[in-house]
């Protein structure tokens, strides 16, 4: 019996694992933890990275503009969101605001237009910005007050600030405009500028309104005061007293001088995105001309208004001094259609 139980502790022995495998054994667990644990704050590390840059990716999305899904994917180049230094545009921030110049001659109704489009609630049309030198010595001081302007920094008693849906101003062709086109023209295309050009097709009837109001800057016949524009027909018919005398031996020169600037512009910029609107037509149906202007610009249809007044008003030969030398000096040429126009 005791020999029995002697070999039964012996098979009980060799059944126990030797002190050499339990060590390995523990060993590889360990190791089998640690490759958990590695694994386990891998993919934690992952979820943490990937929750800031979903933090991230959400700020960048609220600064970058959210673009109405019904705007016309054709028109996002002419959508802008300024961030003008002089002021916060608030809850303004995300509407676009886009950009135009208005492109003209002065006496062909750039004033009373541009007073039409500033009756817009959403229309900040700044007027001759380019009028004194500085600003168009070269193209660089060009294009730095166009950023200006356009970054509705420009501020004047047009500026509807931060709520403009459509800013800019009034450019003259004398103005430094056809002195630089080649940048201007670049420049309004990377910009996406839009520009209205508003021209005259009644060059003579430019050229009285232009000589009168030449004369009245020195003669100020109004209360001693000079005025470009007026708001009443009894300033309007003060105003419209003075005739002048045409040279007519230049007279046919000159209104080929005007007309050859309007067609250079008109070929130099081709290539932007403009539209042509003449004074006649917007005299003879404003409503209709307007609403094209306003479509042009994708602006919500509004009734416009202006309190300005037109000077010179009926046919021509009550306006100039020496009409029937004009009469014989342009009839029979292209521009006899000038002398019968009455508006």
């Amino acid at each position: 019996m005791a020999e029995i139980i002697c070999s039964f502790n012996k098979d009980a022995l060799t059944i126990k694992p030797p002190k050499k495998a339990s060590f390995v054994l523990r060993l590889m667990l360990s190791a089998f933890a640690m490759a958990c644990g590695i694994y386990i704050c891998s993919i934690c590390l992952k979820q943490m990275n990937l929750q800031n840059k979903n933090k991230f990716l959400f700020f960048e999305d609220f600064e970058r503009p959210c673009y109405d899904t019904l705007v016309d994917r054709s028109q996002v180049p002419y959508l802008h969101y300024p961030k003008p230094k002089t002021f916060n545009r608030s809850e303004c921030a995300g509407n676009p605001v886009r950009l135009f110049a208005i492109v003209s001659m002065q006496r062909s109704g750039s004033g009373w237009f541009e007073t039409l489009l500033n009756s817009h609630v959403n229309v900040s049309s700044n007027g001759e910005i380019f009028g004194p030198k500085s600003r168009r010595d070269n193209a660089s001081s060009i294009i730095k007050t166009l950023d200006k302007v356009y970054n509705l920094d420009w501020l004047t008693s047009s500026s509807k600030n931060e709520c403009s849906a459509a800013i800019g101003f009034k450019w003259m062709l004398n103005q430094g405009f056809l002195q630089h086109p080649n940048e201007i023209v670049q420049y309004f295309n990377n910009r996406g500028v839009s520009v209205v050009f508003l021209l005259r097709r009644n060059l003579l009837r430019r050229l009285v309104s232009m000589l009168a109001n030449a004369y009245d800057k020195d003669a100020k016949l109004l209360n001693g005061v000079h005025v470009s524009h007026v708001h009443s027909d009894e300033e309007a018919s003060l105003l419209s007293k003075y005739k002048p005398k045409i040279n007519v031996t230049s007279l046919e020169s000159d209104l080929r001088g005007m007309e050859s600037t309007a067609l250079r512009a008109l070929d130099y910029f081709n290539s932007t995105r403009h539209i042509i609107i003449y004074y006649e037509d917007l005299i003879k149906d404003p409503t209709k001309k307007l609403m094209e202007v306003e479509d042009f610009l994708k602006l919500p249809q509004m009734n416009l208004t202006s309190q300005q007044v037109k000077i010179h008003k009926g046919a021509l030969s009550e306006h100039i001094e020496n009409f029937e030398e004009v009469n014989k000096t342009l009839t029979g040429t292209a521009y006899e259609t000038f002398l019968q126009a009455d508006y």
